[in-house]
Formats: C-alpha cells, sequence, structure tokens
C-alpha cells in the first residue's frame, strides 16, 4: 500500500500537464495524499497528526473559521462540556480526565483553559479556542471552500476521491477524512409540521414566550435547554417525545439529559404547570381551532412561520382527523380532538407554539453515489455506518472521524464529543500510518517483571481509556520474557490486530486493558450502589479497570458472539479491578496484590519483588530465580554457585550452616 502515494502524485502531474494552461479558476484540480473535510475539532485534531507526521494534507472548511457549528449551538450559549481546570494534580495526561474541551497536543500550554476558566464555557469560546490551536500549530486549512460534491475515483488500481467546492476547483486526494460532524436538523414527517418552529431558529430572548404555553418535541439535552431558558417565562411547558427521558447520571451517557440542564425535572416532578409526556412523533397532527370551529391547517413541507400571536395550536392523532393525508381544509372539532374521546388526555389545552428539538444527522447529500456511505444501523441512521476502524462501510480510504463517527459507540460511550473523539482520531492517525506508510504502532517494550507496575500506571492516569471507555482498550502483546505495550486500540477492530497495527500476535497471547461500566443496574445515588470489597470486583458498578486474556485473537464470529454489555468476547481468564471511589487504584491489597495474582496465573511466572538478600538466596537454593530477580538484582546473566558463594552465604547468615 505504500506506492499509493507516489502513484496518486504522479496521475495528479500528468493530469495538470495535459490541463494545459487552460485552468484558470475554475475547473482547476489541486492534488494531496490527505483531504480532510471540515475544521472543527475533529479536522483540526488530524489535521495535528497528519502534520507532526509530515504528510501532504489540507483541511478544507466552507466557513470563515474553525468551528462555526459552535458560533450558533448551543443556542443558548451555555457548553456542557465539563472544564474541570483545578483537580490538585499537575499530572497533564490525568487532568485530561476531566478536561472535556481541550484538543491532543505536544504543547502543554495549548489547553483550553487558556479561553476559558468557567466550569461549563460559553459556547463563543469554543471557536476562539480553535483559532488559537490552528494558529499556534501553522495548521493548513483552507477556508471558504464549500464543497457541494464529493465522488470517488480510480487512480491506478487505488480508489481515490474528488471534492468539488463552489467554485469549481476540484481537490484529488488518496485518502479523504470526512470530519463534518452533524449540523442538519432533524426532522420527523407529520401532519401540521409546517406550524413547529425549529431549534435552529426560534428566538433566544426568553421575553418572547412570556405567558405562553410552550410544547417542545423532544427529551434530549437540546430541548431541556429551550425549556430552561424560558422556564421562568411560559407559562406552562411540556415536552413531548417517544421515549421516557434519560438522565446521564443514571446511563453513565454524557450525550443523555445532563444536570445542567434539568430544572424543568423539578418544576415536573413538584407540580408546577410543567411536564413530560411520551408518544410517537409519527402519530401525532399539529392543528389550528379557530374560535367559531376555526379550520385545520396541514401540510407536508416545512417553514419557519411562527405562530406568535396566531390562533392557539392544538396536538391531535392522526387517526381521529376526518382528512388524514392531508389533501383538503376541513373543520375541525371537538370530535377530531383526543379529549373528545378522553376528558383527561394530558396534552388536551392550546399551544402558543410547537418547538423541534430533536437533534442534527449527517449531511449525507453531498456524496454522489460512488462515495456515499451506508447509513447506520442504530441511531435511526442519522450517521454514516463505518467499520471498527472508522473506515466507510464499502467506501475503501474514506475514514470518519469525530461526532459523524459516534455510531461505532452510540449511547455507549463518549465518541461523539470532543473530550472522547480526540482519541478515536488519534487511533485512526496510527492506522493510517500503518496502512500507507507502513510504520507499526508504537510500542512500548517492558520486561514482564515491569508490566504491573506499567498496567498501575495507566489506569491511574490515561485518559484515552477513561474517556472512551469500553471502546479504546491498551493492547499487551505477550513475547516470553518481554512484552509489547499498545496504547488505545479500537476494541472492536482486535480480529483485525496485526494488519492494523503491524504488530504479529506471539504463541504467548495477549492481555486486553479496558475501562468499563459494571453491569449491574443499580439506583446510582442509593446504598449499596458501589462495591467496596476487593474480593467482589467482579460486581462493581462504576467505572473500573477490566483486564482480558486470550491465547490467541478473538474472531469476527467471537466479536458477534460476545455477551451481551461486554465489550470483548469470553477470554480465557478475566479480572477486575474493584471500584474505587477516588478513581485511585493503587492500594496493595485491593488493587495490586490481585493484579499481581491474576498475571502470574496468565503469564505462569513469579512476578513478586524481592530484596537483594533474597534474590542471591534464592539463586543459590532455586534453579529458575523468580523473573524479578532474574531480570532486575541478577541483570538476566544469572549466577553460578561455587564453595566461595556457599561459604559467603552462611557467613553472613542467609544460608543454614549444615
Amino acid at each position: 500500500m505504500s506506492v499509493i502515494q507516489p502513484l496518486f502524485r504522479l496521475l495528479c502531474v500528468l493530469s495538470l500537464a495535459t490541463s494545459g494552461s487552460g485552468l484558470h479558476g475554475r475547473n482547476k484540480t489541486v492534488s494531496h495524499e490527505y483531504c480532510v473535510l471540515g475544521a472543527g475539532p475533529a479536522g483540526l485534531q488530524m489535521g495535528y497528526f497528519l502534520s507532526r507526521s509530515q504528510r501532504d494534507y489540507i483541511i478544507l472548511e466552507r466557513n470563515t473559521g474553525p468551528g462555526s457549528f459552535f458560533n450558533i449551538y448551543p443556542r443558548h450559549r451555555k457548553l456542557i462540556s465539563i472544564n474541570k481546570i483545578y483537580t490538585g494534580r499537575r499530572n497533564k495526561e490525568f487532568n485530561l480526565r476531566h478536561d472535556w474541551n481541550s484538543l491532543l497536543s505536544d504543547r502543554p500550554d495549548l489547553l483550553f483553559q487558556r479561553i476559558s476558566r468557567e466550569l461549563y464555557p460559553n459556547a463563543d469560546d469554543f471557536p476562539r479556542y480553535l483559532s488559537m490551536f490552528e494558529k499556534e500549530l501553522g495548521l493548513k486549512v483552507k477556508y471558504g471552500a464549500d464543497i457541494g460534491r464529493i465522488q470517488a475515483s480510480e487512480f491506478y488500481g487505488n480508489r481515490g476521491y474528488i471534492l468539488s467546492d463552489q467554485n469549481g476547483v476540484n481537490y484529488q486526494c488518496s485518502v479523504l477524512l470526512v470530519s463534518t460532524g452533524l449540523w442538519v436538523p432533524q426532522q420527523v414527517d407529520f401532519l401540521g409540521s409546517d406550524l413547529v418552529e425549529g431549534y435552529e431558529s426560534i428566538p433566544t430572548d426568553p421575553e418572547e414566550f412570556k405567558e405562553q404555553a410552550v410544547l417542545i418535541l423532544g427529551k434530549g439535552n437540546s430541548a431541556f435547554e429551550t425549556a430552561q431558558s424560558i422556564l421562568g417565562r411560559a407559562s406552562r411547558i411540556h415536552l413531548y417525545s417517544p421515549s421516557p427521558v434519560r438522565l446521564a447520571w443514571q446511563t453513565h451517557y454524557v450525550g443523555d439529559l445532563r444536570a445542567v440542564n434539568n430544572e424543568l425535572l423539578d418544576t415536573y416532578q413538584l407540580k408546577s404547570l410543567d411536564g413530560l409526556v411520551e408518544g410517537r412523533l409519527e402519530d401525532i397532527a399539529i392543528v389550528r381551532r379557530g374560535k367559531n370551529g376555526g379550520k385545520r391547517r396541514t401540510a407536508k413541507k416545512r417553514s419557519q412561520t411562527s405562530t406568535k400571536g396566531k390562533e392557539p395550536l392544538y396536538l391531535t392523532l392522526t387517526e381521529l382527523l376526518d382528512d388524514q393525508n392531508g389533501k383538503n381544509i376541513s373543520e375541525v372539532t371537538g370530535q377530531n380532538l383526543p379529549g373528545y374521546h378522553t376528558d383527561n388526555f394530558s396534552l388536551r389545552q392550546p399551544y402558543d407554539r410547537v418547538i423541534r428539538c430533536l437533534g442534527f444527522h449527517f449531511n449525507f447529500s453531498i456524496f454522489d453515489g460512488s462515495a456515499r456511505p451506508p447509513q447506520s444501523s442504530g441511531a435511526r441512521g442519522r450517521l454514516p455506518g463505518v467499520t471498527a476502524w472508522y473506515e466507510g462501510r464499502g467506501t475503501p480510504n474514506m475514514f470518519v472521524l469525530g461526532t459523524a463517527a459516534h455510531s461505532r459507540d452510540y449511547r455507549m460511550s463518549a465518541g461523539g464529543f470532543v473530550h472522547g473523539f480526540r482519541y478515536t482520531v488519534r487511533a485512526v492517525h496510527k492506522i493510517l500510518e500503518q496502512r500507507y506508510h507502513n510504520i507499526a504502532w508504537p510500542a512500548t517494550i517492558l520486561p514482564i517483571s515491569q508490566l504491573q507496575s506499567w498496567i498501575l500506571k495507566r489506569v491511574n492516569e490515561a485518559s484515552g481509556p477513561y474517556q472512551m471507555f469500553g471502546v479504546l482498550g491498551d493492547i499487551i502483546l505477550l513475547r516470553g520474557s518481554y512484552c509489547e505495550y499498545l496504547e488505545e486500540f479500537p476494541l472492536q477492530a482486535l480480529p483485525q490486530l496485526s494488519a492494523l497495527s503491524g504488530r504479529p500476535l506471539s504463541d504467548h497471547g495477549l492481555l486486553v486493558l479496558v475501562m468499563q461500566y459494571g453491569l449491574n443496574r443499580t439506583d446510582t445515588l442509593g446504598p449499596g450502589r458501589a462495591e467496596s470489597e476487593w474480593t467482589k470486583a467482579w460486581r462493581s458498578n462504576f467505572l473500573h479497570p477490566v483486564l482480558y486474556y486470550y491465547n490467541t485473537l478473538p474472531t469476527e464470529k467471537d466479536m458477534r458472539q460476545r455477551p451481551v454489555g461486554w465489550p470483548l468476547p469470553r477470554p480465557e481468564a478475566i479480572h477486575h479491578m474493584v471500584e474505587d471511589f477516588l478513581t485511585e487504584w493503587d492500594q496493595p491489597i485491593s488493587h495490586s496484590q490481585p493484579l499481581r495474582r491474576f498475571l502470574e496465573h496468565c503469564l505462569q511466572t513469579d512476578l513478586r519483588a524481592f530484596y537483594a538478600e533474597s534474590c542471591f538466596l534464592l539463586s543459590l537454593t532455586s534453579r529458575t530465580p523468580p523473573l524479578f530477580c532474574r531480570q532486575g538484582y541478577l541483570r538476566k546473566q544469572g549466577i553460578v554457585g561455587n564453595s566461595q558463594l556457599w561459604q559467603h552465604a552462611r557467613e553472613a547468615g542467609l544460608m543454614a550452616d549444615h
């Protein structure tokens, strides 16, 4: 695969030469090895890694600055990404566990805290940080390049991509990295949807909602953010969606409702006019009803029509309407409303406004048939389908980064958010280096006697597995007296480990270190919510380290048939390190000793630490001294017994005189 780049460059030179001097602005062709589409956080993060590797790349951004999504969203301008500056630690890697906004770099000062010190920062601060990141690292970004079409093309037998912008400029690349995020508002077709306002266009001044009854479609963070902003002005706020509200502190999924937005739960549970209702959006209709019976208005196309100051809006069910297709205009009577049939119907009162807050989806429209990735099977098809190593399914050499790649861990981990996908982007870059440049996945070579201490170091400070729990894990390739330690490999790609990392498996097997939550469903704030007894570590509910030992690599079939909720198939041996209130796994009895026993079982060797005198004694009395002595005290040289050494040992009191 390493020959792709020279062939690709030769093709581009030939295409430019044959085009002659007629390339003036329109139909101009520019070639790069890598094209990164989008200068949001994922695009800039990949740009940093490509720049550090000295690769030929360009970042294409349609707007005039980076992170343009955050110039608009969230609409009420408070981020819900934690910016915890004061951790009591000076360890940069550990602090990234609690810094959800900074991107990764080798610059210890290039952190978000230079822009804001607020725990939940203002959204305007994030584009400022991204601009600082781009400029100080000198990343190659072309602004004002609005890509309207992406097509696949064959370059000497290898698939590449051509991206066309609004000026007719074509960008040819052998590898396409899509980091456009999600910005197209998610909508649902139902009768009367033209009467609904969108989250993307509603006014943000709470005074415009004074004394109004508001129905919000959705129960995610955008819905609750909107509700919270008008809570003190609106007369009544109801939230309607198919699913009950999911609280992040219960599910451990940061995309669920965060406490910073949930004040309406108080007014609902304490019966202060607000509330939550469940129902299918496809089954509803929004109608107007005038004072004299009125007429209903329905349409299949949407507009930004405001309902302010107009007749009240009613929520009804399409099955109750005389004309369910919306082709004719007919009278709306009481019989068309659910309250006529069930007089205590929850949403029987009229509303002044109905607002749609259903999130966003990926923009598939810019891809033609040759380059379009399929829709994901999960996340209601809002995301592109990608492989376990983030390559588009059916689109070779096109990788999806950032929020758009969240289908791999939707509702399971943090891959849809900056503090998660900064690590998956780094993992993809390592895969690119191996596939296209024959540079193996970085590994730390460790003597087996040092493995335990290295594992403890990782579980106590590493931010990647901590944030991308259950998705990225450390792989330990066992080689007998030593091991190769690979950090933050995509767990679902484990069957392809050798091909993706460039590091083969030996007969000694491998260990996989994962951070994961327990599967026992408990009251997250109730008694007994945590396990403190190390002998029952497998019952841990909170985030904790788990080690899996395999003799051979799991297969694709093994991955498909793994137990429900498990990140990996059943191993030959498994070890849970008991959850810890301080998330500090460094205690000798509860953490270190059980880990050592597990490693000794898997490695079939003694990993205990000894004093020099003990190693000396064991060297004289044992044919095979413990590994610690062989690799440490004896420095792998061994010791030859003779009469002088025996005499010295007796005189020093290390051996009995008999």
